[in-house]
């Protein structure tokens, strides 16, 4: 028996359930309808016809996801310098010599200082700076680094990653420091979401080479410009790339758990170094809060 030229009659009659007038040898893959090529789609297996696209859609629960153009944890740690500095201000009488006051000097860190004690100068001294200039290149560099890193990775772990590179900055100083040298302000902080944001970037992909020029050259200036304290700078960046690295690199299903456990790592390890840091110490003794010495 011979087939007729042009195929079976069935594929002879076959029509497009949305065009009449076409002619079609196609089906589609999930309500097995005919349906000419403008009416398909691509689908994980096989093609199917627009309407069982659009159904798919409308079955498939969409994930809210809660998102904000507008950086909440950077504006407020801002206002928290800039409110530190001006009471610093107020209690030595001078702006230009706010760190003559007493408030600087019992919240500025030395590692002397923290063995004596004064464990809060790992945190405090990461809101202090040494007069107005300090503290405005410190507020900008916070404000266009920052703002983009906590839009990536969120309020709750910025917060978190803020928080470790400041004491990332601090215990460098602690363990390799001049045990009385004062240090003070942000910069291990700021330091460590400049670690972060090139973490961020390499992982989103995106051009690294303006970051890199960034951190290479404040670098430079923290081994050129007297009274800059390296080391902080170092050990927030450290610190930052690190706990950034954890954040976005952890298994899918679990990221953020992760990311919270590459922190917590970290900050344990820190704290780890500095209590051995002050054994070495000895016995210090603070006759005031600028004043210690060690014990016999």
């Amino acid at each position: 028996m011979s087939v007729p030229a042009g195929g079976p009659p069935e594929a002879q009659t076959q029509v497009c359930v949305r065009h009449p007038d076409r002619p079609t040898g196609l089906r589609c893959i999930r309500c097995d309808r005919p349906a000419c090529p403008q009416c398909l789609r691509e689908a994980p297996v096989g093609m199917q016809c627009v309407d069982c696209v659009s159904a798919g859609a409308r079955s498939t629960p969409r994930a809210r996801v809660r998102s904000s153009s507008t950086p909440v944890v950077v504006p407020t740690l801002i206002a928290i310098n800039v409110a530190v500095f001006v009471l610093t201000v107020i209690n030595a009488g001078s702006v230009a010599d706010n760190a003559s006051g007493s408030l600087f000097a019992a919240t500025a860190l030395a590692p002397v200082q923290v063995a004596g004690g004064g464990w809060w100068r790992l945190v405090t001294s990461g809101f202090l700076h040494i007069g107005l200039l300090h503290l405005v290149f410190n507020m900008i560099a916070l404000w266009f680094i920052g703002r983009d890193v906590e839009l990536v990775l969120g309020r709750l772990r910025f917060s978190v990653l803020y928080g470790a590179s400041l004491l990332g900055g601090s215990a460098a100083v602690m363990l390799f420091g001049n045990p009385t040298g004062q240090v003070a302000g942000a910069s291990g902080a700021i330091f460590g979401l400049m670690g972060a944001l090139i973490v961020l970037l390499r992982r989103l992909q995106l051009p690294m080479t303006q970051a890199l020029v960034i951190v290479g050259l404040n670098v430079v200036l923290s081994l050129t410009v007297p009274g800059i304290s390296l080391l902080g700078h170092l050990g927030g960046l450290v610190v930052g790339a690190v706990v950034a690295a954890g954040m976005v690199h952890g298994p899918a299903r679990s990221r953020p758990a992760a990311g919270f456990v590459v922190a917590g790592s970290v900050v344990a390890v820190l704290v780890v170094a500095i209590l051995l840091r002050d054994a070495s110490f000895g016995s210090v003794v603070c006759d005031s809060a600028t004043v210690c010495r060690r014990g016999a």
